[in-house]
């Protein structure tokens, strides 16, 4: 029995070589099966789509292939054809900027097929139209229509860039030569209607507007006028570097007169012809500001002053802004001159004053407490004109 166990025991082992054996071989040079999409991938044949820059060193046979696919040797023809299909591919997967590169590699060859040309134009126009780029996309157009004038997909191009510049005249007229060549050609047929439409409405609404700058204008002149009769004088934008003083209406620039505070109010006047004033009040001790839109000319400043500081400002730490404790002047920038104003006058009468003149169409007063340590301070060397 202990022979037998010893050689049943010997033929177990030698029957177990072969097992180990077949463990340790492995199949060489397969794919990983964690990465076989992508090692696949990089096999030329297998690509999907191929890289925009390819590297000789470490792509010899992606290289290898351009070189013969793209060969200068070849026919120009030949080459511009390759170039377009390559274009093609790009413009499928919505790659629409290497699309107009490859596009235009194919009019590089300037081959003598003017069809092929017209489809190069036509196609990178198309390519441009998607990256936005409307007048480009639009020069393709006409040179594809030069090309080849019955190419319908180069005249529906032109009419679509003409419309997205907002060009309807000329986009109804690539329309109908479009129609002439195919009457029943349905992007045409509604790009046609719309065009119309649309032009009738920008017509409608320059005609608008034209109704409206004249009205503007004549309302401009009127008010212009008051100010003139009321001796009112104006500081004009300047033209050329120099403020242009106008104390009459035929020296006012209209397109000059403006006001240049931040809510953008401008004089007018009201439903009894009394002229209204965008006033700046300015506290130079406090760097700070109060604006009143419409400062009616018959209204007095006391008025306005007991309704702004009806409550003391928070700025106002030492109460001593209040319409009593306050005096008002305003600036002669010409000569450096301040000029006290009586808050019992009403606005008209400061701005006939003869060395008042209104800058950008907002009077500005100046006020500060009465005998103030920064009172004195601020009119040291200005010549001042008190009451």
């Amino acid at each position: 029995m202990g022979p037998g166990r010893e050689e049943r025991g010997g033929l177990r082992s030698t029957m177990a070589e072969p097992e180990e054996s077949g463990e340790a071989r492995r199949y060489r040079g397969g794919f990983n099966p964690d990465t076989w999409e992508q090692e696949l991938e990089a096999i030329p044949m297998f690509m999907k789509r191929c890289p925009a820059e390819i590297d000789a060193a470490r792509q010899p046979d992606l290289a290898c292939l351009q070189s013969l696919l793209f060969d200068e040797e070849q026919d120009p023809a030949e080459l511009a054809k390759m170039y377009k299909n390559e274009g093609n591919e790009y413009f499928r997967e919505k790659d629409y900027g290497r699309a107009v590169v490859s596009y235009s590699e194919g009019l590089k060859k300037k081959c003598e097929d003017a069809e092929l040309n017209a489809v190069l134009h036509t196609n990178r126009g198309a390519a441009h139209f998607y990256l936005g780029n409307y007048r480009s996309a639009l020069n393709d157009a006409i040179q594809a229509k030069k090309l080849k004038p019955t190419h319908l997909k180069a005249i529906v191009r032109g009419a679509l860039c003409h419309m997205e510049l907002k060009n309807f005249t000329e986009a109804i007229a690539w329309c109908e030569e479009g129609l002439r060549i195919d009457s029943k050609e349905k992007k045409l047929v509604e790009m046609r209607a719309k065009a119309d439409k649309l032009k009738r409405a920008e017509e409608r609404d320059a005609r608008k507007a034209k109704v409206m700058e004249k009205k503007e204008q004549g309302q401009k002149e009127i008010l212009l006028a008051a100010i003139k009769e009321r001796n009112i004088k104006l500081v004009l934008e300047p033209s050329n570097d120099e403020e242009e003083i106008s104390d009459g209406l035929a020296e006012i620039s209209l397109d000059g007169f403006h006001s240049d505070n931040a809510t953008g109010a401008k004089v007018h006047l009201d439903a009894d012809g009394n002229l209204n004033w965008p006033v700046l009040f300015l506290y130079p001790e406090h760097e700070q500001t109060d604006f009143i839109e419409a400062f009616h000319e018959n209204s007095r400043f006391i008025d306005h002053l007991a309704v702004m500081f009806a409550e003391l400002p928070p700025w106002d730490l030492e109460r001593k802004y209040f319409p009593g404790n306050l005096e008002l002047y305003f600036e002669d920038e010409e000569r450096a001159e301040m000029y006290e104003l009586n808050p019992e006058q009403t606005l008209l009468q400061a701005l006939q004053h003869q060395r008042y003149f209104v800058k950008a169409g907002t009077p500005t007063v100046l006020a500060l407490v009465k005998r103030s340590p920064f009172s004195k301070k601020y009119f040291t060397g200005r010549k001042v004109h008190r009451l």
